[in-house]
């Protein structure tokens, strides 16, 4: 059968190869232990191996360089941002921590390599799965394409061994990784990571995750109510909303109906006997303030409620935003009735709190009346464009400016030493996220199509990068053994060890946000999502974001350094 499969299908149509293969991978990547997973890379990547051995079929290299090259724009699009804001003063811990582990574990890798006589494939392959650094892959076939006086077979040889030693360390790397963060290095540091997370998130005014809440659960509400009580009787509308304001309170009247017609919102207008009025609250203030005594009995008015609202996403971009924290920002007078839902930093939700400083370049999702959050989104900065369609000529423009400065080689010891057109990708997509950042009306990218370029992109990449070298994978693995396994396990964990060391007794950092600056400095996703679920809320993502940006574009181009120093 599968002989007929690869003679009648497979080799005419290797595509058709690549696309099963890819959904294989997928399926593989579900496959979890708790927060722990393979993900859809590393499923695609077995897949792919295991696809090629059973088929020997070969794909075109051109192939993969298209999707390979496409991920890592994508890649430096999404950290941009938060790499250069990395850079800032707050920031340098966080990336003195996350450069200290990078480079540890480049010194690593090399010292085991030389140490077991590893050429430049397994050796790269050990970086990329003991680092849990999927793009190394490609940097490092690349970098190892360029290498003199090798014939193509040594090269093809050499190229096929980095996947099959990444694909035998990654997954205990990732495993090795997300325990120790979320179990092994809080014991060691003597902290309960629930206790002091709770207690670090509510120092932080980090809203919490109550887990007993469902999807049902709205924070923002709005309600609507006859005016009885004399409370607010000859009152203006400011008069009431600065008062709660002054006792922490977000209460604020939108609409009211007065003799049946509807009065819009305006601060000057005085509360009259009658009127039924419209009051937008987050949930916990307008209980604690009590509005059936201080109103009234609650009305159900359909056309006094039935405003049209929105929920808009804005990145930050005007001065006047810049620098302020939530607080200040909520004290805006363009920030009456307008809620923040949620912050995004990197791409990545950001359990902001009250003293969170706002970056250039974050994206804030504001809730409200429409007539409100429009103009409060245009002070802010540049709503997101609503449009699904992917500025092309910005993604396009940026790829080929990327390759072209990555062609160029200085010579280190007759090895030449370049970026590579992946690595000029990676480098100009850093640039283009950075200048989308400031000014957001340009590049547009939607979620959907970073998910393309990024994930797809990668995952695209290394089941190719399997098909081909599935058929050498058993001599390949006979070649290293599995002695790799072990050696991978401790490149894994001396980085880890040292980036704690350093944020601990060098630079002082809370554990929970330490446990996320470590999971950032060896990119492990899986062990940002562990240590969350041992804190019982998001506050170790405060660690995660910078580390994560600075080692992502470390960790790829050590795949071109180490197959350099291996030549």
């Amino acid at each position: 059968m599968v002989d007929w499969l690869t003679d009648h299908i497979f080799k005419p149509y290797p595509e058709l190869l690549i696309f099963l293969t890819v959904a294989l991978g997928f399926l593989v990547g579900k496959l979890r232990w708790k927060a722990i997973g393979l993900g859809a890379v590393t499923g695609c990547l077995i897949a792919g191996l295991f696809t090629g051995w059973a088929t020997n079929v070969s794909v075109n290299s051109t192939v993969k360089a298209v999707f390979f090259i496409m991920f890592l724009f994508a890649l430096g699009y999404k950290v941009g941002p938060q790499f250069f804001r990395g850079l800032k003063k707050d920031g340098l811990p966080q990336v003195v921590t996350a450069v200290v582990m990078c480079v540890t574990g480049l010194l690593v890798c090399y010292g085991f390599a030389k140490m077991l006589g590893y050429g430049t494939g397994l050796g790269a392959g050990l970086l990329g799965g003991a680092l849990t650094q999927s793009a190394v892959i490609g940097v490092a076939q690349d970098a190892i394409g360029n290498l003199p006086g090798l014939s193509h077979t040594q090269i093809t040889d050499q190229q096929n061994l980095v996947p099959v030693a990444y694909a035998v360390t990654y997954p205990l790397g990732t495993i090795l990784c997300a325990i120790l963060c979320a179990n092994i290095f809080p014991r060691m540091l003597r902290t309960d990571m629930k206790r002091d997370s709770a207690i670090l998130a509510k120092e932080l005014d980090v809203p919490s995750e109550d887990p007993d809440l469902g999807a049902g659960y709205y924070e923002v509400v709005l309600r609507a109510f006859n005016v009885d009580a004399a409370f607010l009787v000859g009152r203006t509308v400011e008069d009431f909303e600065q008062q709660q304001q002054a006792l922490g309170r977000r209460i604020y009247i939108t609409r009211i109906r007065r003799d049946g017609q509807i009065l819009d919102h305006d601060q000057r207008t005085v509360v009259q006997q009658g009127d039924i009025l419209a009051v937008s609250a987050l949930r916990h203030d307008l209980v604690e303030f009590d509005a059936r005594v201080h109103i009234g009995f609650e009305a159900d008015d359909i056309e006094l409620l039935g405003y049209q609202t929105e929920s808009l996403h804005v990145v930050v971009s005007e001065q006047g935003t810049i620098g302020k924290t939530v607080a200040q920002l909520r004290a805006e007078p363009v920030m009456v009735g307008v809620f923040i839902d949620r912050i995004y930093r990197s791409g990545a939700e950001f359990p902001y709190r009250l003293s969170t400083t706002i970056d250039r370049g974050d994206t804030l999702v504001l809730s409200g009346p429409k007539r409100l959050v429009d103009p409060a989104g245009e002070a802010i900065g540049k709503p997101v464009p609503t449009s699904f369609a992917t500025d092309m000529i910005w993604v396009g423009l940026g790829i080929f400016l990327g390759g072209c400065i990555g062609i160029p080689a200085l010579t280190m010891g007759g090895v030449p030493i370049s970026l590579s057109t992946s690595g000029g990708a990676l480098i100009m997509g850093l640039v283009f996220g950075w200048i989308r950042g400031r000014y957001p009306t340009y590049g547009n990218v939607p979620p959907g199509a970073q998910w393309f370029m990024d994930t797809l992109g990668l995952c695209m990449f290394v089941a190719i990068v399997g098909i081909n070298a599935g058929p050498g994978f058993s001599s390949g693995l006979a070649s290293a053994g599995w002695g790799l396994l072990i050696w991978g396990a401790v490149a894994t964990v001396v980085p880890l060890f040292v980036g704690v060391a350093v944020g601990h007794y060098v630079f002082k950092i809370r554990t929970p946000i330490l446990m996320g600056v470590v999971a950032g400095g060896q990119t492990t996703t899986a062990a940002i999502g562990a240590t969350n679920e041992a804190a019982g809320n998001q506050v170790p993502v405060l660690g995660y974001t910078i580390p994560y940006a600075v080692a992502n574009v470390l960790l790829t181009i050590w795949g071109a350094i180490i197959v350099a120093l291996l030549a």
